[in-house]
């Protein structure tokens, strides 16, 4: 959203319209102006914590506002926590207005059905298990309004593609949301019940806990996200043709793993198999990455030899899990003519079939200093051609189906000043002698 594109900018006014027209009966509201102060303040001061020192968003007070107010009432308190919680992206301004009319929706939908199904009342008696009906579902309309305003946000603004935008942002969002509800109910009940407002403060402590052990979860996989990213930085400055190649054979190999049916876990895993195949090339001596013209059969040998360095510089790092064998074992081919081992068909890693698929599409289909690169269409008929000798059947199929449901965007990835270097062109992807450089 940092060039804002001005259709989006449209949605965006039509949102926050829409929240407008959600607070206009607050003068006629009867409702608690002190509750909604206390949550509006307690709102904001979570939110910015969660920001800041936490992860997340702070929902189970605006969720706790949804079924102790009207629908207005409710929908205020947001306002200030959204318009005032720390942003990190430009425009500032413009995602601080869109945050708080999104919730503004949201938190408004959510109290009108907890109200139309009696939820209020079932909160100040309290009737269990009956409460939990009207509360489950304002999560749920608090959940669908969120992910509708996202997907739309996400075509308009960040391109992207209409059929992806919305792809399981509702499901991967409920989870999360339907905790924070559990929690906003218990705060209503406490605040309803003879120990006041402060009993319903303590809902919040053990929630505070669980988001502080997500922090620490989250800041690891930062630091997981940087050795990555470090490694690769490193490879695409030694072999500079080659440069973002790592990070679309990650995505191609992604786009394998899902297609698959993988779970969302080993997906992860599988990128970072594609995004470091080749890091064991910060082993091989620069001027064989470089040279012009063609190997010789000991200059093909020691570029062989970047598989065994990748899997010895990775293979301490733990949490890559598979991914150590994909780095291995991506030059090995089903019937047995690859290296470093000659392994044969299931002998090969699953992990380390997927990326030698993404890995050789992604070869052909880029163009390079020394040739320009094959219509993603050939590539994919140039993979079905060596299915069955050279890559596994179902890796090809996998990728097939994913470029015909989301396309592919081969990038340039030589600078125009390299292309006249002279280097050999690309050996057939079924050569026996080819080593990819």
């Amino acid at each position: 959203m940092e060039a804002v594109p001005a259709r989006a900018r449209v949605y965006v006014a039509c949102v926050v319209l829409g929240a407008l027209v959600c607070l206009l009966p607050l003068p006629t509201v009867r409702a608690s102006w002190r509750a909604m102060i206390l949550l509006a303040v307690l709102y904001a001061g979570g939110e910015w914590l969660a920001r800041r020192r936490i992860a997340g968003a702070f929902h189970p007070v605006l969720l706790a506002g949804a079924f102790l107010l009207p629908p207005a009432a409710a929908a205020l308190v947001a306002l200030p926590g959204a318009l005032l919680s720390p942003v990190e992206r430009r425009p500032v301004g413009l995602r601080r207005i869109w945050r708080a009319a999104q919730l503004t929706l949201a938190v408004w939908a959510a109290a009108r059905v907890h109200g139309a199904l009696g939820g209020r009342d079932a909160v100040v008696a309290p009737d269990f298990p009956y409460a939990l009906v009207p509360a489950g579902a304002a999560v749920l309309a608090f959940c669908l309004v969120l992910t509708v305003l996202d997907g739309g946000i996400l075509a308009l603004a960040e391109h992207v593609p209409v059929r992806a935008a919305w792809r399981g942002l509702f499901l991967r969002s409920l989870a999360p949301l339907a905790v924070h509800g559990l929690a906003g109910l218990m705060m209503a009940v406490l605040w309803r019940s003879p120990y006041g407002p402060p009993a319903s403060l303590l809902v919040l402590l053990p929630m505070c806990v669980s988001w502080w052990a997500f922090a620490q979860y989250h800041r690891e996989r930062g630091a997981h996200q940087a050795t990555i990213r470090a490694l690769v930085q490193a490879v695409d400055i030694k072999d500079e043709y080659t440069r973002g190649h790592s990070e679309r054979v990650g995505q191609a190999s992604m786009m394998i793993a899902r297609e698959l049916g993988m779970d969302d876990e080993r997906v992860e895993v599988l990128r970072f198999a594609g995004i470091l195949h080749d890091v064991g090339k910060l082993g091989v001596p620069t001027r064989l990455l470089r040279k012009d013209g063609p190997l010789t059969p000991e200059e093909r040998r020691v570029i062989e030899l970047h598989p065994e360095y990748g899997h010895e510089m990775v293979r301490g790092i733990s949490f890559l899990g598979e991914a150590r064998a994909a780095v291995l074992h991506h030059h090995e081919r089903l019937d047995g003519s690859g290296y470093p081992y000659g392994l044969r068909a299931s002998q090969i890693p699953e992990s380390a079939r997927v990326v030698a698929v993404a890995d050789a599409f992604d070869a052909m289909t880029s163009t390079r200093s020394y040739r320009r690169g094959r219509p993603v269409a050939a590539a994919l008929e140039e993979l079905e051609r060596c299915a069955g000798a050279q890559f596994d059947p179902r890796m090809v199929a996998a990728l097939v189906r994913g470029v015909e449901r989301c396309g592919w965007h081969p990038a340039v990835t030589a600078d125009g000043a390299q292309s006249r270097r002279l280097h050999p062109p690309a050996q057939p992807v079924s050569s026996r002698a080819g080593v990819k450089r």
